[in-house]
């Protein structure tokens, strides 16, 4: 069951998708990220003909979100994507979802969502034992 505010968290997601340029997929998927004080940052993925540079909407929403100098406090991410399924995000974006979750010493809920579905999980269960900032240390 959604609260009011996963529900617009998942609304900004399907509406990010909306921008997608995804013309050799078309598999238009969006993403938006809810931090601690309410603000909510979105992304879409962006294709390219030499298929490699594509970038996928967590990666555009996060570095969206690093731009303008957000750091921390990430508390939840909603993915939507076309299909029946709910979709996950790959594995390079749970990594970039962990460095700006690691920078604020979150473990944010990923919501997974489908037409019909929403796939509750925490990014530490997406990515266990991942490689971030602490590492490095």
């Amino acid at each position: 069951m959604s609260n009011d505010k996963d529900s617009d968290l998942i609304q900004a997601a399907r509406d990010a998708a909306g921008h997608s340029y995804s013309p050799y997929s078309n598999f238009a998927v969006g993403a938006a990220l809810r931090f601690a004080d309410g603000s909510v940052v979105t992304g879409t993925n962006i294709e390219n003909a030499s298929y490699g540079l594509a970038l996928c909407a967590e990666t555009v929403a996060v570095s969206k979100a690093m731009a303008d100098g957000v750091r921390g406090g990430l508390e939840a991410v909603a993915v939507t994507g076309p299909g029946s399924d709910p979709i996950t995000p790959c594995g390079r974006c749970r990594q970039v979802l962990n460095e700006l979750a690691q920078l604020g010493g979150t473990d944010p809920e990923i919501l997974c969502v489908g037409p019909d579905e929403v796939k509750r999980v925490k990014l530490s269960v997406l990515l266990p034992e991942a490689f971030g900032p602490a590492s490095l240390e």
